[in-house]
This record gives structure tokens, sequence and C-alpha cells, in this order.
């Protein structure tokens, strides 16, 4: 839980639009929300930041001390972190900088808040520079007015992920095969990058796929028993898609040494595999949906 400190600035906050007084008076503040590592509770910490054009940093500095703050290690686990800032709300993907990318935009971080170069003197470690992208202000999300449009929003995002995972280890592989002699760059690092996109969309997946199994499907099975064998069929292919699961998450680990041609084909297999239980889910599920209200009415 937050300190009292922590709580009064949280509260402030959320009372006055992101405005916040004493000893943050005039600073720039977000509250920054990552589910607990190990207890899979909500936890909000009030941290500064720099605009960045499309994106806000943030830093783990966690005041000169030697170890990384909590909230640093909760959005390793688990990527997909909600941010409020002013009166705006959104969740976005929580990706630590790296290499030569982590130095360029610390430096920037210092030349607007040149206090976090003395907690770097302080703290004996790097301390870590986290890129947190915000929502596209010409994309407003469209109104979801029933279940059917909450479904194709989920598989819409999850979609999304995979062509950014693509897109990702990509650039990778082509800064990997413009290395060329000794004192040659090195390559971008996106390592982290792809692990963080390729953890938020394992751990959507399998959200989405619990939910189905646990309470979707069987009530929809009430209403359409003629259609079990379609249901037998997901919830099969569920299963299936666990394992594959763990297999992207090993074939994403080790890409920074992977070969790339492997690595192309059996991303593309599991992509494959992935987007055609999606496509079959929408074929026959959709339509039933189309007449359920979303948000369900309060009782």
């Amino acid at each position: 839980m937050p300190s009292a400190f922590q709580q009064s600035v949280i509260d402030e906050f959320r009372a006055n639009a992101g405005k916040v007084g004493g000893p943050f008076a005039g600073s720039d503040l977000l509250l920054l929300t990552t589910t607990g590592a190990r207890t899979g509770r909500p936890h909000t910490t009030p941290l500064g930041h720099v605009r960045d054009g499309d994106r806000l940093l943030v830093v783990g500095s966690n005041l000169g001390a030697p170890h990384h703050p909590d909230w640093y290690h909760n959005l390793l686990a688990r990527p997909t972190v909600q941010v409020e800032l002013g009166e705006q709300q959104f969740q976005t993907l929580a990706v630590p900088a790296e290499g030569s990318t982590h130095d360029e935009l610390f430096a920037r971080v210092v030349a607007e808040a040149p206090g976090y170069a003395e907690y770097q003197a302080a703290a004996g470690r790097v301390l870590p520079v986290v890129v947190l992208h915000l929502p596209d202000p010409q994309a407003p999300a469209p109104a979801i007015t029933s279940l059917a449009g909450k479904l194709t929003e989920v598989h819409t995002w999850l979609r999304g992920q995979l062509a950014q995972v693509h897109a990702e280890t990509e650039a990778h592989f082509a800064a990997r095969a413009a290395q060329r002699g000794a004192g040659a760059p090195p390559p971008p690092g996106l390592g982290l990058q792809i692990r963080q996109r390729c953890l938020a969309f394992c751990q959507a997946l399998e959200f989405h796929h619990t939910s189905e199994d646990g309470h979707v499907f069987p009530v929809m099975e009430g209403y359409h028993p003629h259609l079990r064998p379609v249901f037998d069929r997901l919830r099969e292919e569920h299963r299936s898609i666990a394992a594959l699961q763990s297999a992207l998450a090993a074939l994403l680990a080790g890409v920074a040494i992977a070969d790339p041609h492997r690595f192309r084909t059996e991303l593309t297999q599991m992509t494959e595999q992935l987007t055609a239980h999606l496509d079959y889910e929408e074929a026959e599920i959709l339509p039933l949906l189309a007449d359920v209200p979303w948000p369900p009415a309060s009782r």
C-alpha cells in the first residue's frame, strides 16, 4: 500500500485534475498503477515525468536508493499499466529503454530535471528509464454498445500486438545485419521492448480465454445448446493456444541469438494458428453477441 504521504498526494492529484501543492507544486506528475508481481493487486505511485513527443518518460530513481523501486519490478512482470495524467486516464505498455536508447533518453530527462543526475550518482546502479506512449488523439476509441463490439475490440488489440512483435523483430534483425566490422555500433536495444509486448499479449490472451471458458461460453451454451460442438472446439483451441503462448515466449526470449530465417518461420506459423482461432471465433460467436448490451446493466 502507498505510504500515508503518497496516498495524500494521490488523493490531491485526483481531486484537482493532476495539480498537487506542497513540495510537488508546479511539478509534472502522473499516477502510475501497476499490478503487483507477487500479489496481483493494483499499486498506484505518483511519479515525476518528462514529456518527449508522444511519449512520457519516467525514471526508476527510488530517490537514489541502491535498488529499483517496486513499481519497476511490477511492470517487468506485468507490462500493461494504467496512467493518470491530469484528467486523462489510459492503459499503455511500459517499456524500459535499453543500450544507447536508454542513455539518450536519460540525458533528455536530466536536461529537463537535473536532480536525476544526482540520484544516478548516489544509486550505484543504472537508473531505468521507462517509456509510456500516449494515446493517439487522432484515433479515439469507438463507442462500444454490445458484447460483440467488446469482443472485436479485444481481438483487434491482440492482432495489433502480434503485428508489433513482427515489426520489432524485423527491426532487430535489420540492425543485426547492418553491423559490419570492428567498432560498429551495437544494434538498438529491442530485447526488452519485444519481451514486454509479448508478455502483455500473452497475459491478455490468457485472461481473455479464461474469462470465456469460465463465464461467457457456459452462459451462451445455455441459450444455444445446439452449438456445443463450436464451444468444445473453441475450448480445445484455447488449450492448444496456451501451449503456443509458452512456445512464443521461449522463441522471443532467444531473439538476440536466433537464426533469422528459422525465427521468422516459427513466428509466422504461430501467428497463423492464433489468428485462425480468432477468425473462427468471430465467425461463429459474434452474431450471437450483437444484441447483448455492453457494458452489462448493473443490478
